[in-house]
């Protein structure tokens, strides 16, 4: 039962990591098309009075401009990435977890999209960006480093709170270690050193 639950939840987390990624990737290429089709690079709309612009600019560099002129270390960096998110895929049996690498891997490929196919040529094409908000940040950007961005504070978060990719959490003294996981199997305790219960019997 433990096993079929596992192999539910992998699914699971798969199909939401790939539903996530695809609609980031749509999202991103889509506004891309409709900025470079209907503004002229470097021109500024805008959206929300100060609050909001549109400004199209082609960056070749990182996210928000970082490390202008390093283009292709970046577009080795984001194949890299989407080849470890591959691989990694089937270990995850957790929502939040497949929304992390979800985020990630649509940021990513929408980046490294831009880079292989657009100008000045493949491997070193410049990424679109165009969202300003300067009450915020001092930097232009795009969808795909929203994901980004976002991915890497929910990875943060995920973390710190101790979420294993199954989904559990460590069990803190005091509470049943015997609580399940999502998955059917025992959570594991916060010590390192903590044995299950069972042991704790024989003893």
């Amino acid at each position: 039962m433990a096993a079929e639950r596992r192999a539910r939840l992998g699914v699971t987390a798969l199909l939401i990591l790939v539903g996530v990624a695809l609609t980031v990737y749509a999202v991103d290429q889509v506004s891309k098309h409709f900025v470079v089709t209907t503004l002229a690079e470097g021109e500024t709309v805008q959206v929300l009075g100060d609050v909001l612009h549109w400004q199209f600019v082609r960056n070749p560099g990182a996210a928000f401009s970082f490390a202008s002129g390093m283009t292709w270390v970046f577009t080795i960096l984001a194949a890299g990435v989407i080849t470890f998110i591959i691989w990694f895929a089937r270990r995850i049996r957790s929502v939040a977890w497949a929304l992390v690498f979800g985020l990630l891997l649509g940021g990513v490929l929408g980046n490294l999209t831009d880079r292989l196919f657009r100008e000045p040529g493949f491997g070193i094409g410049h990424v679109i960006d165009f969202i300003s908000t300067p009450w915020m940040l001092p930097a232009i950007y795009n969808v795909a480093d929203i994901a980004i961005v976002s991915s890497m504070i929910l990875f943060m978060i995920l973390t710190i709170r101790g979420i294993g990719l199954d989904g559990s959490r460590p069990v803190r003294e005091g509470e049943a270690a015997e609580a399940p996981r999502p998955d059917g199997e025992p959570r594991r305790t916060a010590r390192g050193g903590g044995a299950p219960a069972e042991l704790a019997h024989e003893s």
